[in-house]
């Protein structure tokens, strides 16, 4: 097995070093982030591996703190008539007392890059071009390593990216990445591989392979969303409660904790799928009206599930509205007349439906989610994994579930999955048990996942 690739990841203090490890690793809680300078004090080591083969090893390193004093200490070492090239002159001045005193930090800095094959320079675009970085530059110069600069926070109004592909050019340095540590672009980290590449061309294959893996990657990731967002859907569709009229007040509110606690919790398992913090996402209240009355028991799910075969025309259809007539004892419960449609047998009948039959006959009504409920729940969690998969894992601040505009989720058609789940509320984990799993439910979810995924982000 191949040693990994070692990259050192350097610059100056407090430009984002920790950041990009954090968002290249998608770990959160990698190292410290802060707005405070000097917030790395030593150096931590990750690694990227594919199919348990480590590729790359990562190293966080201290930020430069005093570039100006240390490259002037450097131009005034002895050198005792001798000619030292860059790395000769680093080893020197790290076996000098000044590296394990005034200039610890950058001593640090140093010692891993002479250990790597290559370096990360982070660059925060925001600041002006000024002397303290072109020596930093020099000094990492010396040590003889390949350097790919990363260009940070570029999506800030106040970024200097033009400034500082100017001087990195007369440095010699046209190999350049754009990569924003909190908003990465969605191809960011492929072309960090690929740049790298060019300066460690031996480690094609290798970046390569890593690039292949990240990709395929996001489309594991976003597939397994999608079914989170469809089961999630499909959950709140099924519900179906049984409600006296005296208790519908409470009956109502119920239902609205429920189904906001079950959003909640899809919310929760999209940011664990994509390593965020269980608390990096909030979702607005949402507003739920009173729910969805009526029974569906003639939509073709429900009659499937009753027995009955499509077809056959209005003397099958006055067929079943005379057979529900009598066992609800002449209580209506739709224009069964005009189905179109044929009971199986009224004893199958009785046995799927007795419960919901009877409660219709103590005056009960039931209590669904309505279908513009089921529209915005569907909108507000794919513009969540839209946010997610734009989001670099350093951060900070949380992401706002807001509820779009009405009319963006009050028309177009129930995606049919949805209605299906009406007539099973088996399907659903809110009504008391935990939900069937049958073949027909695993179908309908992966039915719907897939409509999701081929629908815009703002639907």
């Amino acid at each position: 097995m191949n040693k990994p690739l070692k990259l050192a990841v350097v610059g100056h203090t407090n430009v984002g070093k920790t950041s990009l490890l954090r968002t290249l690793t998608r770990d959160v809680g990698f190292g410290a982030v802060s707005h405070r300078p000097s917030t790395t004090q030593h150096v931590e080591g990750a690694r990227l591996s594919v199919d348990g083969e480590a590729l790359i090893e990562l190293y966080d390193t201290p930020g430069f703190e005093d570039a100006v004093a240390l490259y002037d200490y450097l131009e005034q070492l002895p050198r005792n008539g001798e000619r030292l090239d860059g790395p000769e002159q680093i080893q020197r001045f790290l076996h000098s007392s000044e590296a394990g005193q005034r200039f610890e930090q950058e001593a640090k800095v140093l010692r891993q890059l002479l250990q790597s094959d290559a370096g990360f320079y982070v660059i925060d675009a925001r600041e002006p071009v000024l002397a303290k970085y072109r020596d930093e530059l020099a000094i990492l110069a010396m040590c003889g390593k390949p350097l790919l600069p990363v260009l940070n926070f570029v999506n800030s109004p106040e970024q200097r990216e033009a400034q500082w592909r100017e001087v990195l050019a007369r440095l010699g340095l046209h190999a350049v990445v754009r990569f924003d540590t909190i908003t990465p672009p969605v191809d960011g980290e492929q072309r960090l591989y690929e740049n790298l590449s060019l300066v460690l061309d031996s480690q094609r294959p290798r970046l390569q392979r890593l690039i292949d893996y990240n990709q395929a990657q996001v489309q594991v990731r976003r597939s397994a969303a999608y079914r989170l967002i469809a089961e999630l859907l499909l959950d709140v569709s099924a519900c179906r409660r049984s409600v006296h009229p005296d208790h519908l007040n409470a009956a109502i509110q119920e239902l609205h904790d429920d189904v906001r606690q079950r959003e909640q919790r899809c919310v929760e398992a999209l940011l664990k799928l994509y390593a965020f913090r269980k608390d990096d996402a909030l979702a607005a209240a949402l507003p739920l009206e009173e729910g969805r009355w009526g029974d569906d028991l003639f939509n073709p799910a429900t009659m499937k599930q009753m027995g009955v075969k499509l077809g056959g025309g209005m003397a099958a259809g006055a067929v079943t509205g005379a057979g529900i007539d009598l066992i609800t004892g002449g209580l209506s419960l739709g224009m069964g007349t005009v189905v179109g449609a044929a009971v199986g047998g009224l004893t199958q009948t009785f046995r799927n439906y007795g419960d919901r039959l009877k409660g219709k006959w103590r005056g009960e009504r039931e209590l669904t989610v309505n279908d513009s409920t089921l529209r915005l729940l569907a909108i507000r969690q794919q513009r969540l994994l839209h946010a997610l998969e734009l989001r670099g894992h350093a951060a900070q601040a949380q992401i706002q579930l807001q509820t779009p505009q009405e009319h963006a989720w009050r028309s177009g058609d129930l995606a049919q999955p949805l209605v299906t789940a009406r007539a099973y509320p088996a399907w659903s984990s809110l009504n008391g048990s935990k939900p069937r799993q049958d073949s027909e439910r695993s179908e309908a979810i992966a039915s719907l996942a897939a409509s999701l995924a081929q629908q815009p982000t703002d639907i």
